[in-house]
């Protein structure tokens, strides 16, 4: 069974790490593009500060969360654009919103939203689960995902600003959501999965393993941890990731994998930031 409790820890230490790259920025820097296309940095924590608050909306009014829901279906339903690509278009005016505020207006809405997550989450009864735009989340799944995107769209600004940042073991949230999605992301590309499962072993940055699936699985990924969740977080083109491949179903599932929800994005060009 996950803990919630270091889970809630890691993800207020990865909001805390973003935290210090652009609380230091001047208002100009936070409209600098970064690779995400249309996305400013303001875009960025916007985009996390509405989440982490929808996500407590989740936590603590599940009624208020349907009503929300409900908002979303119907803006797909209206306007110019055909539903099939309006669909996943309020979250990117959801982001377009709250980059409109200041810099530090939107950086103390982050901060606020970000803490009431985690109070929600760790008031929660064990078992239960939250209500959210695709299956219902647990507590744990719900904490585990707002790392993912909290560290994803913390390296979109990083690239922006030039920032290498160090890696944690708190990759090992993320490389775990991107071995759990690998059926996900055959799906999303209208395809079935391989029946067999593939074995992930990774290094991690203090040097340890680890591992998933059998250790005797045909189908074999190995190489940095850091690597692979740039690789799930389409962060990083496949050609520039230190990734080995054992079998081709391995190496095809490296082309299309993604931790994140929704359609697949167009990633990141090889050679991008070399």
């Amino acid at each position: 069974m996950a803990d919630l409790d270091a889970l809630l820890r890691d993800f207020l230490a990865e909001c805390a790490d973003l935290d210090e790259i652009v609380a230091p920025l001047a208002q100009a820097d936070w409209q600098r593009d970064t690779p995400a296309d249309g996305w400013t940095i303001a875009h960025q924590i916007g985009h996390l500060t509405w989440t982490d608050e929808v996500a407590t909306v989740s936590a603590t009014d599940a009624e208020a969360f349907a009503d929300l829901v409900r908002a979303a279906e119907q803006s797909v339903s209206s306007g110019p654009v055909a539903p099939a690509a309006k669909a996943f278009t309020f979250v990117d005016e959801a982001a377009a919103a709250a980059a409109e505020a200041t810099a530090p207006d939107l950086l103390e809405r982050w901060r606020r939203g970000r803490v009431a997550l985690a109070e929600a989450l760790r008031a929660l009864p064990t078992g239960v689960k939250l209500p959210w735009f695709g299956p219902p989340m647990s507590a744990a799944s719900m904490v585990s995902a707002r790392i993912m995107e909290t560290w994803a769209h913390g390296q979109d600004v990083a690239d922006t600003l030039g920032v290498v940042r160090a890696p944690t073991s708190r990759l090992r949230n993320i490389a775990h959501i991107g071995v759990r999605t690998r059926n996900f992301a055959y799906l999303v590309h209208g395809r079935t999965a391989p029946a067999e499962e593939f074995r992930v072993e990774l290094t991690a940055p203090d040097g340890d393993s680890w591992a998933w699936g059998p250790a005797d699985a045909a189908q074999r990924i190995t190489g940095p941890a850091l690597d692979f969740c740039l690789l799930v977080t389409q962060r990083r083109h496949r050609d520039d990731l230190a990734l080995t491949t054992i079998g081709d179903d391995a190496a095809d599932w490296l082309t299309i994998a993604q931790a994140f929800a929704g359609p697949s994005g167009p990633g990141r060009a090889a050679g991008q930031f070399a």
